[in-house]
């Protein structure tokens, strides 16, 4: 979403890197093109304004003019004022009160507050919490069937509401059930509207009065941009809303509203959809944006996902293969399925310091090739997979029969894992020749 934006502003602080000692008139230049980039990210105007307004103040101070390497302190200080724009800190969802507690999603229609429901419900499980889907929006077509089927295929519980039943009625009713089911959070997905209306408002306001919700959740759509946070100001001011949820993260969209929603409404974002899968819901931290925005990756995040994925006892094991030099082809590939749950090549690539949009590129990373080695691993009987040294020329064909892909591609995934496999036997041998290309046999 950022790609954009990333370019424009790394351009920038190249060109003030590249001035020894920076002048008022170098940095006045270089804000100039930042609150370009800025508007042009669907930044809201205001915000945009003083957020150079702040860094210009600090710019121009002893902090920068001192400095041995003022370019650098530049981007220091961005960093920080774009962190303290979006919130400073991550937000923890509210979840205070007598069990089961309350969590009010709200939200236009389509902004993804159904599926953010879902997303939500596979998060609270995931932190050993028992959630509890509950389908309050009884006027979209569908709209109830669309939850009961994901809790269905997520295997959480969904309250049997019916489009004949008031949605403040259900919302109460839904609690006493999840009580009975021992589940401690229940999360309502309420109505949304094509636009703000007072009728929908003040179905929200009954629902808060009667359920009295740990939390308030506005779902927006990022796609929508400033459309998103003007929204988020009517939502909160009807409904003291307790955070934002943006959705549809992994869009083209120019990230505007992820930058000003916090200081419009003063109220904080806490999670953020960056894919269509049920795991794709992140709790939303303003200084691993900011890095993100500017080029800086998100190590954090990405040791955060690779931990969500990885079973320790199996990790142990796999280490101790790898010093025996018995990691086999069926290792790898098990390796490679718990890598595609962690998401995209590209965006865990993104996510290390230094490798903008540019540099993957050139790295030409294309998540199908995962796919295709994991199926070609498949056709493989468990003694190929154990011992690749049988695989002859007929099994080659029979390989890439199966698997849909070439004789080729069978020999490079076979010629790049024997490479793979010498070079750890020189390291385990603590020798360092051969560290170098093909570390993963694609």
């Amino acid at each position: 979403m950022f790609d954009t934006l990333s370019d424009k502003l790394n351009g920038v602080f190249k060109q003030l890197k590249g001035h020894g000692k920076l002048s008022e008139k170098n940095i006045e230049q270089g804000l100039k093109q930042v609150r370009m980039a800025l508007l042009e990210a669907d930044v809201h105007f205001r915000v945009v304004k003083k957020f150079i307004a702040d860094i210009k103040q600090r710019a121009l101070g002893q902090e920068v003019m001192a400095s041995l390497t003022p370019g650098q302190q530049v981007i220091k200080i961005v960093n920080e004022e774009l962190t303290r724009l979006m919130g400073e800190h991550h937000e923890e969802l509210g979840l205070r009160g007598t069990q089961p507690v309350a969590v009010m999603l709200v939200g236009l229609q389509g902004s993804g507050k159904t599926t953010t429901a879902g997303k939500l419900g596979v998060f609270l499980r995931s932190k050993g919490k028992k959630p509890y889907l509950v389908p309050a929006d009884v006027y979209r077509p569908a709209a109830i069937d669309q939850l009961k089927k994901l809790g269905s295929q997520l295997d959480i519980p969904v309250f049997a509401s019916r489009t004949d039943m008031d949605p403040v009625g259900i919302c109460q009713a839904a609690r006493t059930a999840a009580h009975h089911q021992g589940c401690d959070v229940i999360l309502l997905d309420t109505a949304g509207r094509l636009h703000v209306d007072e009728a929908l408002m003040d179905e929200l306001r009954r629902i808060k009065q009667a359920v009295n919700p740990s939390d308030i959740l506005f779902v927006a759509d990022a796609m929508t941009g400033q459309d998103a946070v003007n929204s988020a100001k009517a939502f909160n001011d009807a409904l003291d809303v307790g955070g934002v949820v943006l959705s549809k993260m992994d869009g083209d969209a120019r990230g505007g509203a992820a930058i000003s929603i916090k200081s419009v409404t003063g109220k904080p974002i806490k999670f953020i959809g960056v894919g269509e899968k049920s795991t794709d819901l992140e709790p939303f931290h303003p200084e691993r944006m900011a890095s993100r925005i500017l080029g800086m990756g998100d190590v954090l995040t990405m040791i955060e996902k690779a931990q969500s994925v990885v079973d320790e006892k199996k990790a142990i094991e796999l280490e101790k293969k790898l010093r025996k030099s018995q990691f086999t082809l069926e290792d790898f590939r098990d390796q490679m399925v718990q890598i595609r749950k962690m998401g995209s090549l590209t965006d865990l690539l993104g996510m290390i310091p230094g490798l903008g949009r540019k540099q993957l590129k050139k790295l030409n990373v294309d998540d199908r090739q995962l796919v295709k080695i994991e199926a070609m691993i498949n056709s493989m009987t468990p003694g190929e997979r154990r011992k690749h040294t049988i695989i002859n020329g007929s099994r080659r064909k029979r390989i890439a029969r199966g698997s849909g892909t070439s004789v080729q591609e069978v020999n490079k995934l076979l010629k790049n894992y024997s490479q793979v496999m010498k070079m750890m036997k020189k390291l385990n041998k603590g020798g360092m020749r051969g560290l170098g290309r093909g570390m993963l046999p694609f």
